[in-house]
């Protein structure tokens, strides 16, 4: 975050120092800080040549204050498209003007790729979203119209050093600086021009860390219903970033408490209503934020989408097979079952790519099957069935389990964890001895049509299905024994 001297007035300096004069030079030193890119400085200067204003706007500003990495750059200009596109002309290297009803001009320079809109100052019919596009005159009314405060500030870019200009005139400066997420204008007026921003709230809490403003909580809870007016795909990417941020289970806690939740995931807050297994103080919905935060920190590789899914939805079959046996607990028999078709109802409802939801589904629906491992009776057998099922998700499915561990007993605890050692262990000596990942017949279509002289067709399928059964169940064989094992088959079943 930003040091706190940044904003404000300092209370040591003299009394009788005009403090809106001092906030300026304080903001002024900080916007000369900033690591403004060359090609935005030197687009600004044709601009400034031209008598227009082009300013580095929204998320650019916000990261590049909060000095996190970031390859977009947005610009707002009060020249009409028609005038940017004279600007750049011989100067950038390709544009495109998609989006020029709406006042956006892509420029393309070297590497970079910017995007420039014009002034707006749109109005909103309140039911579709669909802005009536209005061109504003004044930066102050382009601003007023962004989600936050702290995506509604500026800086003048140009290549004269010391002279750059940093608006903010709905204190987004000083919300940076305290983590707080609010509205330009009154929080209800802004999400009923867009409700997705009541969505993105819950994204920057995630990402950001900020703690939203309580007249934005208090926005989204009574508004939480207006997010039905917006695109599957949009609230889908959104709840996709949200996930994937620093910090999802806020994110997430924030849904479920405004309610908005109940339009994106409503498995999530259901899971509030399912006391676990264990009779614990804890309920579902709070053990699966905790699994989730369990398997993000067993991530290796970056943010996880599938495993992070996974990790959050792989309980929401409970809630519907929950049961109170005669000795008084609670079973929830089959619910990985039920559960893995709940999630991928869900997901495909949300327009997940299909293999995100074939994973999540995937894992929920084996992230029990260790629980049958016991004190190592498996046998190889069901070893090699653990992992062929598994497939590519083994590894995922070795962190799911492993972050499904969250009793409060550190006996029971290590004894799970120890299991699960024992059961990677095995899986590793297989390994050596045959190829456990790729678990194949002994014998292939051809192999099968050549031996049993038969044509192409299903009865080629069942053979193959059977030899891959004993497969599992044997292990490797040698081309006698497999053919040998064909034949026996054949002859019961040809």
């Amino acid at each position: 975050m930003i040091a706190g001297p940044v904003v404000g007035v300092n209370s040591a300096v003299d009394p009788a120092v005009d403090p809106d004069a001092l906030r300026r030079a304080q903001e002024n030193a900080l916007v000369e800080l900033l690591d403004i890119p060359a090609v935005a400085a030197e687009l600004g200067e044709r601009f400034r040549a031209a008598g227009h204003g082009l300013y580095l706007v929204g998320g650019s500003v916000r990261d590049a204050l909060l000095r996190r990495g970031g390859t977009d750059l947005d610009f707002t200009t009060d020249a009409r498209p028609e005038r940017i596109l004279e600007i750049v002309d011989g100067w950038a290297e390709a544009t495109w003007d998609t989006g020029i009803a709406f006042g956006t001009v892509g420029v393309r320079r070297g590497d970079e790729t910017l995007e420039i809109t014009t002034f707006r100052a749109d109005s909103y019919d309140r039911r579709s979203r669909n802005p009536v596009v209005q061109f504003g005159d004044t930066l102050e009314g382009d601003l007023v119209r962004r989600d936050f405060t702290v995506n509604a500030m500026a800086v003048e870019v140009h290549t004269e050093p010391g002279s750059r200009r940093f608006v903010d005139p709905y204190g987004g400066l000083a919300a940076l600086a305290a983590g707080i997420l609010d509205t330009p204008a009154a929080p209800e007026d802004s999400f009923a021009d867009d409700p997705l921003r009541m969505l993105r709230a819950a994204r920057f809490v995630s990402q950001l860390g900020f703690t939203p403003a309580d007249r934005v909580v208090a926005a989204m809870t009574a508004m939480s219903g207006e997010l039905t007016r917006i695109t599957r795909e949009r609230v889908q990417a959104e709840f996709s970033k949200l996930i994937m941020g620093a910090h999802p289970r806020r994110g997430i806690e924030l849904l479920v408490d405004t309610g908005l939740a109940e339009h994106v995931v409503p498995e999530v807050p259901a899971m509030r209503l399912a006391i676990d297994e264990h009779m614990q103080h804890k309920d579902v919905y709070t053990h699966s934020l905790v699994v989730m935060e369990q398997a993000i920190e067993r991530e290796t590789a970056g943010p996880d989408l599938v495993l992070r899914l996974a990790a959050l939805l792989h309980d929401v079959g409970k809630p519907p097979t929950r049961r109170k046996e005669a000795d008084g607990r609670v079973s929830f028999h089959h619910h990985e079952v039920v559960g893995a078709k709940m999630v991928r109802k869900r997901l495909r409802e949300l327009r997940y790519p299909k293999h995100v939801v074939d994973d999540v589904a995937q894992l929920v629906y084996l992230h029990l099957r260790f629980h049958g491992y016991g004190k190592g009776e498996w046998t190889d057998s069901a070893v090699r069935r653990y992992v062929t099922d598994a497939g590519p998700l083994l590894d995922r499915l070795h962190s799911l389990v492993r972050s499904d561990c969250t009793t409060r007993n550190r006996r029971r605890a290590a004894t799970l964890q120890r299991s699960y050692d024992s059961l990677e262990d095995r899986i590793a000596e297989l390994r050596k001895q045959e190829e456990l990942d790729a678990i194949r017949p002994d014998l292939d279509g051809n192999a099968i049509m050549e031996i049993l002289g038969i044509p192409p067709g299903p009865l080629v399928g069942k053979a193959y299905k059977h030899l891959l059964g004993l497969r599992m169940e044997q292990g490797p064989m040698t081309r006698e024994q497999a053919e040998e094992a064909l034949r026996a088959w054949a002859a019961e079943n040809v």
